[in-house]
């Protein structure tokens, strides 16, 4: 299973940290060059997105330039997946940090059942988050996996079928992040026909402390204000819709499972 990983050109700081991590797992790193918010033309960024006189941008306002970047530099890897004929890839952000465990899940796809297409790898959020899971069956010994019910964002380490890379690479125009297009049933028009899962414990998380490249393009739109108060009423908005269907998965038996990440 081949593992790609998206990585700006200007953070070689980055890749070095990654290879140090891959190398004693015996993992092989495919490099995707990222796409850099801050040198690539604007409107070859803009035409993948909905306008901003559209909806406001999306069901979560206007994007960040960098998420824009973002979500494109996991386009560019989703590519790569689709022309390589691979059944899975892996595909890693250059600021997570994985557990000395992911060798046992990375190194091959055979245990991933036929009817998951995306695994998501990655604890994200405080120690004790927790999200909502059904249909939960044990990988081996010493993981299990659920399918996702609740919003569990962050795209720093997941697993693709070749059918979910095809169809993400369907859609012509996006109006949400990557990690909210994957991970988040509240408003993703995606979410149901991909079907994530969540791998329990985590083997991968975000590097605590670490500042993203992304966060300069985002501090305009999350200054305190009417627009800032305004997205976080429409998520509330989404977040209390969804609350019928979740209480009627947690009477059928899905369960609220914290997703701890492994050492």
């Amino acid at each position: 299973m081949r593992l790609y990983l998206i990585n700006l050109a200007r953070r070689p700081d980055r890749l070095a940290a990654m290879l140090r991590q891959a190398v004693p797992l015996g993992l092989r790193l495919e490099r995707v060059e990222a796409v850099d918010a801050a040198r690539e033309d604007a409107s070859a960024v803009d035409r993948w997105f909905e306008p901003i006189s559209a909806k406001g941008g999306g069901p979560l306002g206007e994007i960040p330039r960098g998420d824009k970047a973002c979500l494109l530099s996991h386009r560019r890897a989703w590519e790569l997946f689709a022309a390589s004929g691979d059944g899975h890839a892996v595909f890693l952000e250059d600021d997570v940090r994985l557990s000395a465990s992911a060798r046992a899940l990375l190194t091959s796809d055979d245990w991933i059942p036929a009817d998951v297409a995306v695994v998501k790898l990655e604890h994200y959020g405080p120690p004790g988050q927790a999200v909502l899971l059904t249909q939960l069956r044990a990988i081996g010994e010493d993981f299990r996996m659920g399918r996702m019910l609740s919003r569990h964002t962050g795209a720093a380490a997941y697993i693709l079928s070749r059918d979910a890379a095809r169809m993400l690479l369907d859609e012509t125009r996006f109006d949400l992040p990557v990690d909210h297009l994957l991970f988040n049933p509240n408003n993703s028009k995606l979410f149901a026909r991909l079907g994530p899962w969540q791998l329990v414990p985590a083997i991968a998380r975000q590097e605590d402390g670490a500042k993203s490249d992304i966060e300069g393009t985002r501090a305009g739109l999350r200054a305190f204000g009417w627009t800032y108060v305004k997205r976080e009423l429409v998520r509330f908005g989404y977040d209390l819709k969804l609350l019928p269907r979740q209480i009627v998965a947690w009477l059928g038996g899905a369960r609220f499972v914290r997703i701890k990440s492994t050492g």
